[in-house]
């Protein structure tokens, strides 16, 4: 493997790491262990094969491990439907304009849907390559993708949530 080669998929790795897991710190850690593990398992790589693909192959199933294993660890634990706590988690909108928050709805696709959205659109590869990246049929992923698009245009399209103004609280006064 030549470090400069690999050093040029860092940014890309970076890209795909942050749209996956929407969270800069956990980007940052998961391009940490892939880089981590290509460097271990360098010699699992057929040179004059594909180092991007490879790249994102194993990023792409240490990402699905570590969902797994919250998945475990939060199995004890009761689960909030993000849409339910929506009004509480979102941000006070000071200016009262409504912008479009792709990444929020990109963390709404299911995982498969959204690794395979990302892939496509925002990392440019081919179908065969996304296949052989999630270990699935070039079908599913064409599926997947269609999916993804579908639902993202829905999320998009949904009128945000508070978009009518609604009344002033009653132990609220407005002040001017």
């Amino acid at each position: 493997m030549n470090p400069p080669e690999l050093i040029a998929q860092i940014p890309a790795l970076r890209r795909y790491a942050r749209a996956l897991t929407g969270d800069a710190w956990a980007a940052d850690d998961l391009v940490q262990d892939t880089l981590e593990r290509a460097c271990g398992k360098w010699r699992l790589w057929a040179v004059g094969t594909d180092l991007r693909a490879w790249l994102f192959t194993l990023m792409h199933n240490l990402h699905v491990s570590g969902v797994r294993q919250q998945l475990r660890r939060s199995a004890a634990f009761t689960a909030v439907d993000v849409d339910e706590a929506a009004d509480e988690l979102a941000a006070p909108d000071a200016a009262q304009d409504l912008a479009l928050d792709l990444q929020r709805c990109l963390l709404q696709l299911p995982e498969e849907q959204r690794a395979v959205l990302l892939l496509v659109s925002l990392e440019d590869m081919s179908y065969e390559q996304v296949a052989r990246i999630t270990d699935t049929p070039i079908g599913t992923v064409m599926s997947r993708l269609s999916r993804a698009r579908a639902r993202l245009q829905a999320l998009l399209d949904a009128p945000a949530r508070g978009a009518t103004s609604a009344p002033p609280s009653p132990h609220l006064k407005r002040l001017k």
